[in-house]
Parts: C-alpha cells; structure tokens; sequence
C-alpha cells in the first residue's frame, strides 16, 4: 500500500504547532474538521479491512474445494477416489504433506539446482508417458477406458508446444530415456492385463501433475527459465471443475469393482509413485 500523502498523515496533522491566537469559533471549527478526518480515516480502515476479509476467505473457499475430500456416496459410503488419495497422501512425506509417512529420499524442491538439460529429460519423459495414457484411453481395449477420453486433463500437446519453444531457444531435444520408455511400456502391458491397477497409475500422474507438479513447475521456472510458464502448467477451462468431472468418472467406474479390485488398485499406489519419481529425479541430479 502507498503511504498517505505528508498533508493527510495524522503523525504530521498532530505534531503541527498550535496558533498562536485563535478564536473560539475557529478552534470549534478545527476540532469538528479533525474529528471528521478521523471519521472518515475509521471508515476507509474499516472498509479496507472488510475487503482484505473478504479476499483472504475467497482465497480459503477456493483452497478448500480444491483439496477437500469428496462427498461420500449415496449409500453413505467412502467414494473410491477419496480411498485412493488417502493411500496417496501417506506416501508423500511429512514436509509435502500432512498425512504424509515417508521419510524425504530426495532434497526438498527448494533446494534443488535444476539444469535446463535434466528438465529437457523430465519433460520429454513426461510427453511419453502422457501420450502413452491418452492412446491407451482412445483405443479403450476395456471398454470403460473411453470415460476417460478427452477430460482437459490431456497434457501431450500443451508438452510438444513447450519442447518446441526449447528447440527455438537453441536447445537440443533428447530422446526418451529409460525412466520414461520403462514407465509408458508398464503402462501399456497394465492397461491389458491389470485394468485397475491402469488406473491407479491413470489417477496418480494426472492429479499428482495438477497438485505438486505445478508447485515443481513454479520452482524451476524461478531458477532456470527467468519465470516463464509453460503450456505444461497451463489447462483450458477450470481445472477444478476438471478434476472433480474425472473423479466422478473414476467413482462410477469403481462402483462395479469388487472390494477385491478395489484393494488390488489402492496397493498399486507405491508403484506409481516409484515410476513418477524416477522422472522427476532427471531434475535435481
């Protein structure tokens, strides 16, 4: 906030010399002046506060729809998808998450010193595995993969656009390497044989990108690209409305699971976040 002009701050008003004479009507008109600056100087306060409260709980709203757990079913039980970001959240550490129980393998994102070269690894990696799950979803061979079709979520053009912009830059595009070339042939074999624990994996690099991903983002954008943002880190629509339309989707999906599959899928969750980390290590070593 820009401080008060000299001629309106109350230190000043109050440390002006008294006149040396002054008549009683005019020092009753002084008074009724000053006592309306400050009346007006509390209703300005106030209605500054007012927006300050008003801001700071539309900023608490919206965090509070983004991360609060989803609504329990019509028969009163625990959505799946909450199951499945309560097994998550226990595998994130203490300093990522509340809930978390890991002990930290890695440095903390703020202490990381990225290289443009390992990002480039860590992108083109990440093209792969997103362009692997949006073919496995188009070519739906369990049929109930096509609920998945174009959700907004879809992350491998936004990730071409940002490879191109490196290549004008004058950097060298790598090729796949084996942390991504591994993951997306997982991926493909998963979505065949073992469709729940596909879409564990189909869960947790999706929503794992909109959460701490973007915090990622952010952080190396800071160090190494001067603050840019890429496409990567960029969604059309709202992006909360786009995850709650694809965790309706997974909810449905589930609801014809046994409580069988259901566990089957939930115990896939450490091995999705092995393959995602090893990603993500192209960045800090």
């Amino acid at each position: 906030m820009a401080p008060a002009p000299a001629s309106l701050s109350a230190p000043n008003a109050l440390s002006l010399p008294a006149p040396a004479r002054v008549t009683s009507g005019r020092w009753n008109r002084s008074l009724s002046v000053s006592a309306a600056a400050r009346s007006v100087t509390r209703v300005v306060s106030v209605a500054s506060a007012a927006a300050v409260t008003a801001q700071r709980r539309l900023v608490a709203a919206a965090a509070a729809t983004e991360m609060a757990p989803t609504a329990s079913g019509e028969d009163g039980s625990k959505p799946f998808v909450e199951e499945m970001r309560e097994v998550a959240m226990k595998l994130h550490t203490k300093d990522q998450a509340r809930e978390g129980e890991k002990e930290p393998q890695a440095p903390p994102v703020a202490k990381w010193e990225p290289s443009v070269e390992g990002y480039l690894r860590f992108l083109v990696d990440s093209k792969l595995v997103f362009q692997t799950l949006e073919a496995i979803v188009e070519r739906s061979a369990v049929p109930w993969y096509a609920e998945f079709r174009n959700t907004g979520l879809e992350r491998s053009e936004a990730l071409k656009k940002d490879l191109e912009w490196f290549r004008q830059q004058g950097h060298t595009i790598p090729e796949p390497s084996p942390p991504g070339t591994t993951y997306a042939t997982l991926l493909e074999e998963l979505s065949e044989k073992d469709p729940q624990a596909f879409i564990c994996h189909f869960y947790n690099v999706y929503f794992a990108h909109t959460a701490g991903g973007q915090m990622i983002g952010k952080k190396v954008s800071e160090k190494i690209l001067d603050k840019k943002e890429l496409e990567f880190y960029k969604w059309e629509g709202n992006l909360s409305q786009l995850l709650q339309n694809v965790r309706n989707k997974l909810n449905q999906v589930a609801s014809s699971w046994s409580r069988e599959e259901k566990d089957h899928c939930l115990e896939e969750t450490e091995k999705s976040f092995a393959y995602s980390g090893g990603l993500l290590r192209h960045i800090f070593t």
